[in-house]
């Protein structure tokens, strides 16, 4: 399952290096990976997708005050917008 994360952020360079921090704690929740889009129309526009086993461990993640504390500190603007989501059929061409 996954756990898609949208928001915008002041500045890209300055957000991953904290993104990255935060990979631990990630991991300590069950996190399996991530996979980071940026818009094309504006790169500080990020889609987060990381990975879980399940939606239990993702949504302890997602109310752990370190998530909250490091998208401030890592200058996400505004309320990210959450998604959970199951793989339903995956096609490589």
């Amino acid at each position: 399952m996954i756990v898609m994360v949208q928001h915008r952020v002041r500045d890209y360079d300055a957000w991953k290096p904290v993104f990255d921090e935060h990979g631990e704690v990630r991991r300590r929740f069950g996190a399996t990976g991530h996979v980071i889009y940026r818009s094309l129309d504006d790169p500080n526009d990020l889609t987060v997708v990381n990975y879980f086993h399940s939606r239990q461990q993702a949504e302890a993640l997602v109310a752990d005050p370190s998530s909250k504390e490091g998208m401030d500190r890592a200058g996400v603007i505004g309320e990210p917008r959450v998604t959970w989501a199951e793989e339903t059929e995956r096609v490589d061409y």
